[in-house]
């Protein structure tokens, strides 16, 4: 792994394949290290003929920590949301869009697939309308497009991501709650190997825990609001990815994604939720890499 200053801040990256390939930008979820793109993933997508490249956001992993912003208040963020008042987050997804843009300019890559994830969906969708000369493709995977009317993820879902721990201070504790909130909001149809899945999750767990930092991220989620207008200016091609199952962000937001970006083609998966179990590798590389290689010859 690697560190860049780009952007006004340290983001922490990886690659994968030959320098000398496409470029294609994985853009991770709320909260979630650049170690939630499962190696597998990463380096089949290297041998489709790629080169991927995965990082830390900014307020999580081994990235710029916003600590002197503080933590917000989340229940009052949504208050003042559904009244209409203005909410003053530390940086919005925007400022999030412009890191990634930022990474590319430090790795001298003028242009990349740029694929996210969850809420890296929805910072891939504003990189894919605001810098469309940086943008090959746009993959969108498990995110929606910010439109209220989209319906909400489920109540037991919700509570899952928002939940703490019993005890935070111990690792046990933290593995055992993470993978809890996994098996809440993943993969009905694809679920892990009980000792692969704790290896993974100890993995990310020993490399950073950041609470704050997702807190942080949420709030630019809520700041941001809907971004059907901004969709609807995407000229790059697209492809939106979402699960038939998923219990957090529902497969309505990912048709709604689709719907408002001019010629997107969907793909939904029957028994994906919220998460990218191994058993899933194969259907997403295959997917994502025949996109972008299309995209490629065209």
């Amino acid at each position: 792994m690697a560190q860049v200053q780009a952007n006004r801040i340290a983001i922490e990256y990886e690659e994968f394949g030959n320098r000398q390939a496409p470029a294609m930008l994985l853009v991770m979820g709320l909260g979630a290290q650049l170690t939630f793109w499962p190696d597998k993933f990463c380096a089949d997508l290297a041998e489709s003929g790629f080169r991927v490249i995965r990082y830390d956001n900014r307020d999580v992993g081994l990235s710029t920590k916003f600590e002197a912003a503080g933590v917000p208040d989340i229940a009052g963020m949504f208050a003042k949301a559904m009244a209409g008042e203005p909410l003053n987050p530390p940086y919005l997804l925007s400022d999030m869009a412009a890191d990634a843009v930022g990474l590319l300019d430090a790795l001298a890559i003028d242009r990349a697939h740029v694929v996210g994830a969850s809420m890296g969906g929805m910072i891939s969708q504003i990189v894919a309308a605001k810098y469309p000369e940086r943008a090959a493709s746009l993959v969108s995977i498990m995110s929606t497009s910010g439109n209220p009317t989209v319906p909400h993820g489920k109540p037991e879902a919700l509570q899952a991501l928002m939940s703490r721990p019993e005890n935070p201070d111990d690792r046990e504790s933290l593995i055992r709650h993470s993978m809890r909130v996994s098996r809440i909001i993943g993969s009905p149809g694809f679920p892990p190997d009980e000792a692969e899945h704790y290896r993974q999750v100890a993995r990310n767990i020993d490399r950073a825990y950041y609470p704050q930092g997702m807190a942080r991220q949420f709030a630019a989620i809520l700041a941001s609001g809907s971004r059907v207008d901004l969709l609807k200016t995407i000229r790059v091609p697209s492809l939106v990815v979402h699960g038939a199952d998923d219990p957090l962000v529902p497969v309505e937001g990912g048709k709604d994604t689709a719907a408002h970006i001019p010629g997107a083609a969907l793909k939904i998966i029957p028994g994906m939720g919220h998460g990218l179990e191994p058993g899933l590798v194969p259907l997403l590389v295959e997917a994502i890499a025949d996109y972008c290689r299309q995209r490629e010859a065209a």
